[in-house]
């Protein structure tokens, strides 16, 4: 008998499009899945915050400057623990902890740059609170993590992290046959010096200058000054915050309330008041017995260095950064700044009334210029600039209404005056005011 042939409609027909439909739906799932991989590997918020949709747009060399904060974790003696055990177990330890702290990084808005061995540097993109948040949430994960070693028969892990904003440049480095995408910058290396230096005062979270004055509002942090010093690279001097969220309870509870008697402590500390200093600091220390910085700063006072930090620090070239209105601004305010340290010091605030409103005066003048010139040349990071400038008028307005109530001692005053003044004008413009001078000169040429 002789066969048909297919008509339209046959099953043998309907057999062969159901298996090309078939075939078809096996290749976008072999597709999605080399996605997926391609993911772990290289996360897709990263490669969209390089302007890249998908990774086969990725070429070496390419790069792009933004402003974000940076977060990078570690744990503390590592290379203690992972030598007394097997590599199975080390890698099984890895894994399970950094398991438990990428849903807190994630949760608030941050993206995984890299791992590097036991730690973690990851980005914020959208706000220093996001990434304050985010530590906060990565050391309450680390108690429910301990617990579960504690359980387990393990010791208890500690863990540093240090955290920094600022203009980073994201990009692939490499070679043609094997590239990587990271981030770099300066930013990113104060960061990971601000992890180091937790391990110094046996604390878990360090700020710095540069995110506290990048938040939106600090109000519901418990972040105290810790520290006036030249980090370990830098030229200059850092003021380094600590942030106690996630202390227990009673002692986050207890530091706030010593809080303001701390930082007088350790203004006096600075100034060389070491009589003063040690007397503060014994109250605290009575009063907060597992207050570990109270106690180191107690210690110093035993054996005070001898190359207490200059506090007036006056205006030198390597401070300007070539745009001329910019570095006559800045060099107005340090002035300001200085003499009003000077007046706080000698005389209080009482009689420092005209000294602080000149300064108030000069900060509003060089703001509402620089804003002014960053809106109509396109500076990228603009917002984040402006958004300092704003936290230095509220702190301004702060220091002005304690200064009239006449509570605080006046080298708390002074102290205050010269970290989030003097200190900043010159951080600011070693590093944010230099990358605006940078875009403005690039820009100039571009248009010339």
């Amino acid at each position: 008998m002789t066969s048909r042939p297919d008509t339209p409609g046959s099953s043998t027909q309907r057999r062969t499009l159901l298996d090309e439909v078939t075939a078809h739906e096996a290749t976008l799932e072999r597709l999605k899945s080399v996605e997926d991989a391609f993911e772990r590997f290289v996360p897709r918020q990263f490669l969209q915050l390089m302007g890249f949709e998908d990774i086969r747009e990725v070429r070496l060399g390419d790069q792009v400057e933004q402003p974000m904060t940076i977060l990078f974790a570690d744990i503390c003696d590592f290379t203690g623990l992972s030598e007394s055990i097997s590599p199975q177990e080390n890698f099984n330890f890895l894994n399970s902890y950094l398991s438990q702290m990428q849903p807190a990084i994630a949760a608030n808005g941050g993206v995984i740059d890299k791992y590097v061995g036991d730690a973690i540097l990851a980005l914020f993109p959208a706000s220093a609170d996001d990434a304050l948040r985010g530590a906060i949430s990565i050391l309450n994960s680390l108690d429910i993590y301990n617990a579960g070693r504690h359980r387990a028969g393990y010791v208890p892990i500690r863990i540093g992290i240090g955290v920094n904003s600022g203009v980073v440049m994201l990009g692939t480095v490499g070679s043609a046959s094997r590239m990587d995408v990271t981030v770099i910058g300066d930013a990113v290396n104060l960061a990971a010096r601000l992890e180091r230096i937790t391990r110094e005062w046996d604390i878990s979270l360090l700020i710095s200058e540069h995110t506290l004055l990048s938040l939106n509002d600090p109000a519901p942090f418990g972040i105290r000054f810790l520290d006036r010093r030249q980090v370990r690279g830098k030229q200059e001097i850092q003021s380094i915050y600590e942030v106690f969220d996630a202390d227990p309870p009673a002692l986050r509870t207890q530091k706030r309330k010593t809080r303001r008697q701390f930082e007088t402590a350790l203004a006096c500390f600075h100034f060389g008041h070491i009589d003063d200093a040690r007397n503060l600091l014994q109250e605290c220390v009575n009063t907060v017995p597992d207050d570990r910085p109270a106690r180191l700063y107690l210690e110093r006072c035993t054996h005070p260095a001898t190359d207490v930090a200059d506090i007036l620090r006056p205006w030198c070239d390597e401070y300007a950064n070539g745009v001329a209105d910019i570095d006559r601004d800045h060099r107005n305010i340090l002035a300001r700044a200085n003499a009003l340290v000077e007046k706080l010091l000698a005389q209080g605030p009482a009689d420092a009334g005209a000294d602080i409103a000149a300064l108030g005066e000069a900060l509003d003048t060089h703001f509402e210029a620089e804003e002014n010139l960053m809106n109509d040349a396109g500076f990228i990071a603009r917002v984040e600039h402006s958004r300092e400038h704003r936290r230095m008028r509220q702190f301004y307005h702060q220091f002005v209404t304690a200064c009239d109530a006449g509570n605080d001692d006046r080298r708390y005053l002074a102290f205050s005056c010269q970290r989030f003044v003097a200190d900043w004008v010159i951080d600011h413009s070693l590093k944010a005011e230099k990358a605006l001078a940078n875009f403005l000169l690039r820009r100039g040429s571009e248009v010339a």
